[in-house]
């Protein structure tokens, strides 16, 4: 019992592995994860006081409890049992499918992550690439919302930059948690977006199994009271306009709401608007061919907040003009749905897409872009400045300078800087081969002055709420 045992030095290093990593996953681990959790909880809290709707527990629970909590819901069982029936499958193996399909949906929140890191990434980078303007008014009416109530942003989606400007605005009012599509998951970026909050969806999948999962997730969030971001489009606009929406995540909400019991849902319209979109070359192209098929890559859009950030520390970069950020009417759907009993999905998403169109910030460059491209692309600097003035008395409330000079020569400059438009003596002239990146930013604030969406906008601006 007590001889020597000769053995090789490699197999002797392997069981000393093996006991190492023994005692650290069954002594150390624990009582690491539980100093560090309690300190978690701790910041948490602290951090809760200052926000003006507390992150909720079902935010903060552990992503493997959340996992087991919506794989074993009574609808998503049911769901596996009919998907199994219908593919000819056992059940366990149905399960496993359900399974991989909330591991690949549900978030690993990490407080520390989203406030440390991502909503100070997120201010700095909003202000380093535009010079932001927030209708400070319009937000005031997000105090006036029920504190027990689920807030849910609806936005047009103008950009992939939308993300970073909500994550920096409403910072202070509380974690978001939003949407993304499968163009994010390539790690290290989907580590991040999942760290804050964020999930995964397959936006074109007509799996009926992982339609339910998703569903699940949405609702258990949304009756937990996750603040939630969505933009009902479901893609970037290729041409400017605000598209028609998309129901998918609106319908899992409202499928599960109850207006006599349970918590309020709450509908935040947000309304975004850009003198400059990043992508606006990529999207008008994809527009031109009819697809959504982007020429950019994933490796060219991380690459360019680092060349951005070099431009900068070597002086050479400049902003790309203003943003407009304002907020619409909050609509609560227990008041709508007194209101409007048997209101379907379709007339809620008409209702919020009025909404945000009600709301759209007019910015210098495509007002400038829409008054060129409704004279043909033809316009003296005169009439340009005259019909510039008229509809600049048409906003009751802008978010840039009234002066119609400063607003002409602040879009003239974004526009012929960049060849989309030219000025030839007294004349501003488009550039031919850039009629496409004319007609885009135009769009953007056509509803805003178009006779036909004057009654939409004017009914949604007024709506009770």
């Amino acid at each position: 019992m007590f001889r020597s045992v000769e053995i090789p030095l490699w197999l002797l290093i392997l069981i000393l592995l093996f006991a190492a990593v023994t005692f650290l996953s069954h002594f150390l681990f624990p009582s690491v994860r539980w100093f560090f959790r309690r300190r978690m909880e701790r910041a948490v809290a602290e951090l809760n006081k200052r926000l003006e709707r507390p992150i909720q527990p079902f935010k903060l629970a552990r992503r493997h409890d959340t996992i087991q909590r919506l794989i074993y819901d009574r609808e998503v069982l049911a769901a596996v049992t009919e998907h199994a029936a219908e593919e000819g499958i056992p059940e366990n193996v149905a399960m496993e499918r359900a399974r991989r399909y909330a591991r690949e949906i549900v978030p690993s929140f990490s407080a520390a992550v989203y406030y440390r890191f991502a909503t100070r990434a997120a201010r700095w980078l909003s202000r380093k690439l535009y010079d932001v303007r927030v209708d400070k008014r319009s937000r005031a009416a997000l105090e006036r919302v029920d504190p027990d109530a689920t807030v849910i942003f609806v936005m047009n989606h103008r950009s992939n930059m939308d993300y970073v400007l909500i994550t920096y605005l409403v910072a202070e009012n509380s974690a978001l948690s939003y949407a993304v599509g499968e163009w994010a998951r390539v790690w290290p970026l989907s580590w991040l977006i999942k760290s804050m909050g964020a999930y995964f969806i397959r936006r074109k999948s007509r799996n009926a199994l992982y339609r339910r999962v998703l569903a699940r997730y949405v609702q258990m969030a949304t009756e937990a009271g996750v603040t939630q971001a969505f933009f009902p489009e479901g893609g970037l606009s290729l041409d400017g306009r605000i598209g028609p929406p998309k129901l998918g995540l609106l319908s899992y909400v409202l499928a599960d709401f109850d207006p006599e019991q349970g918590r309020d849902v709450v509908f935040v319209p947000v309304a975004l608007n850009y003198d400059r979109v990043i992508e606006d070359r990529v999207l008008t192209e994809a527009a031109a061919l009819g697809q959504r098929r982007f020429r950019a890559s994933i490796a060219q859009s991380l690459w360019f907040p680092v060349r951005y950030a070099w431009r900068r520390w070597r002086g050479r970069a400049v902003r790309f003009g203003q943003v407009g950020v304002r907020f619409g009417a909050p609509m609560s759907m227990r008041r709508y749905m007194q209101a409007h009993p048997g209101a379907r999905v379709d007339a809620v998403g008409r209702e919020l897409r009025a909404r945000v169109r009600a709301v759209l910030p007019v910015l210098c460059v495509p007002l400038v872009a829409y008054v060129v491209s409704r004279a043909g692309g033809t316009i003296s600097r005169k009439d340009l400045t005259s019909q510039t003035a008229m509809l600049l008395a048409q906003l009751p409330n802008p978010l840039m300078d009234r002066d119609a000079d400063a607003v002409v020569s602040t879009g003239l400059a974004g526009l012929c800087s960049r060849r989309i438009l030219r000025e030839s003596g007294e004349f501003v002239l488009s550039v031919a081969e850039n009629t496409a990146l004319l007609d885009y930013y135009a769009n953007s604030v056509a509803c805003v002055f178009d006779r036909s969406d004057v009654s939409a906008s004017s009914h949604a601006e007024s709506a009770e709420t």
